[in-house]
């Protein structure tokens, strides 16, 4: 039987901490959520000034990243290459750069999602959420 690494409560916080610095840092008023392995939501916040809808998109960039362990900027790759049809992908919403998987040791452990500012910036946060860990 094979070892499965998980989220604990103490590595979620220590990841918000960082998502937090990290829009602090550049003036960003983000929402940003935090899912295990399969998708469910560990933590959600929302910045002052981040615009309510953000609230919904980044819960379901990280849920797209965390099911497709792999970015979701992957999924709006594919999309504006054309391929339209991949809209109709089930339980995937979250199809905008911003979502990022959490890897350890080859295991997709879990994901970040980010909204509220461009796509490359959501990208950005929820990057240095993850670099939070120790890996």
């Amino acid at each position: 039987m094979q070892t499965k690494y998980f989220l604990q409560l103490s590595d979620v916080k220590a990841m918000a901490a960082a998502a937090e610095a990290e829009a602090n840092k550049n003036q960003w008023a983000v929402t940003f959520a935090i899912v295990d392995d399969g998708g469910h939501l560990l933590w959600l916040q929302r910045l002052d000034g981040a615009a309510p809808v953000s609230a919904h998109i980044a819960p379901a960039k990280a849920h797209t990243a965390a099911l497709g362990r792999r970015e979701s900027k992957v999924y709006e790759d594919i999309i504006n290459s054309g391929r339209y049809s991949f809209l109709s992908a089930p339980l995937l919403e979250g199809l905008l750069e911003g979502g990022v998987p959490i890897i350890k040791d080859g295991q997709t452990i879990g994901a970040v999602g980010v909204s509220g500012v461009k796509s490359n910036e959501d990208a950005q946060i929820a990057k240095a959420a993850i670099s939070a860990l120790d890996h």
